[in-house]
């Protein structure tokens, strides 16, 4: 698996006591189930680090930690979070990674603090190409394939840059192999992200986290939730909500996130609705590949910003436009094994 070398440094307690401060609340950068992060910096390189120390009472439990360490110490991608070390001394479980500066997706999308600037359109192009290229190493470059798993907001955290890097493996499995189809498991991750097929029978495949991507990637373009209990009722779960609106053409801009104020191509918008769709396709088989995911979205990535000589606002309230010279843009989802539906025909 990876390139077969284990890489994390092993810290006694104590070293990691020091440099948070006896995990001082001061320190505290976010929780979970898991337990609690905190950041440090060592003191002979400097090195800025998040230390997550597992809670001995939550759901993340000592195979999750194991999981979390081998894999990590496996695979190296630029699009999966560095691990820097652990700690397992007596009953402590502790995961140092590198510290992320902008921290999770969740954060600069779902739980935006009112003094930052929301994400544009190119940024959230550019999380999503990134996040889809960490599943593709997982899928496609790994030996034995790995499956994620959960894949969901707050597991996709954020450089300085805002370069995406996936965290949080302890509930990754290994693919199948051998010319089996699917991998049997009881039933793990977060609800609303999980695949149909998988909740149901506890199947996993690679197109179970091209689901969940799907569900990410349309949080990414609409600022809601998978599932927000504080929406009517018909809104409360995205994904029921935007399936009937993707067979219409005509209100794709009502699913655009706010925020974005209409500055964005209103053919890009169109293509990346196109390719969450197909994502969430309800049969595993009739999802793309995660590998053609990559491929529209590197075409979405490299869209012009409205700001750059574009009329954003203007054109987000076009008709479809599709003349000729729009031709070229069909190349984003060409690839894709389905069209999302159009009542305007």
């Amino acid at each position: 698996m990876g390139n077969g070398s284990i890489s994390a440094q092993v810290f006694n307690y104590s070293e990691l006591c020091a440099i948070t401060n006896n995990f001082d609340s001061a320190a505290l950068i976010g929780e979970g189930g898991f337990g609690k992060v905190y950041k440090g910096t060592f003191p002979s390189t400097n090195q800025v680090v998040a230390v997550k120390k597992l809670d001995r009472k939550g759901f993340q439990g000592n195979r999750e930690f194991l999981c979390e360490v081998l894999m990590l110490s496996l695979l190296h991608h630029p699009d999966l979070v560095n691990l820097v070390g652990y700690c397992a001394e007596g009953d402590q479980r502790i995961l140092v990674y590198e510290y992320m500066a902008n921290g999770s997706l969740e954060d600069r999308l779902l739980d935006l603090d009112p003094s930052k600037k929301p994400l544009d359109w190119s940024t959230r192009m550019k999380i999503a190409e990134g996040a889809a290229r960490g599943l593709e190493y997982l899928h496609d470059k790994a030996d034995p394939p790995v499956i994620y798993r959960d894949f969901k907001a707050s597991n996709i955290l954020l450089d300085e840059d805002f370069n995406p890097k996936l965290s949080d493996f302890g509930l990754a499995k290994v693919g199948p192999v051998g010319g089996k189809t699917h991998v049997s498991t009881r039933v793990m991750g977060t609800y609303g992200y999980c695949a149909p097929e998988y909740a149901l029978t506890g199947q996993l495949t690679t197109k179970s986290d091209v689901y969940s991507f799907g569900v990410v990637f349309l949080e990414i373009i609409t600022g809601r939730r998978v599932i927000d209990t504080s929406r009517p009722a018909e809104e409360q779960n995205l994904v029921t909500w935007a399936q009937p609106l993707f067979k219409d053409r005509r209100k794709f801009t009502l699913m655009a996130d706010p925020l974005l104020e209409d500055k964005f191509r209103t053919k890009a918008l169109y293509q990346a609705l196109a390719v969450a769709a197909m994502c969430l396709a309800e049969e595993d088989s009739t999802r793309p590949l995660i590998s053609d995911v990559v491929t529209a979205l590197e075409y979405l990535a490299l869209d012009k910003d409205p700001d750059d000589g574009i009329d954003a606002e203007s054109e987000s309230h076009s008709p479809r436009g599709d003349d000729d010279s729009d031709k070229e843009e069909e190349v984003a989802v060409s690839c894709m094994p389905t069209e999302v539906g159009d009542e305007e025909k």
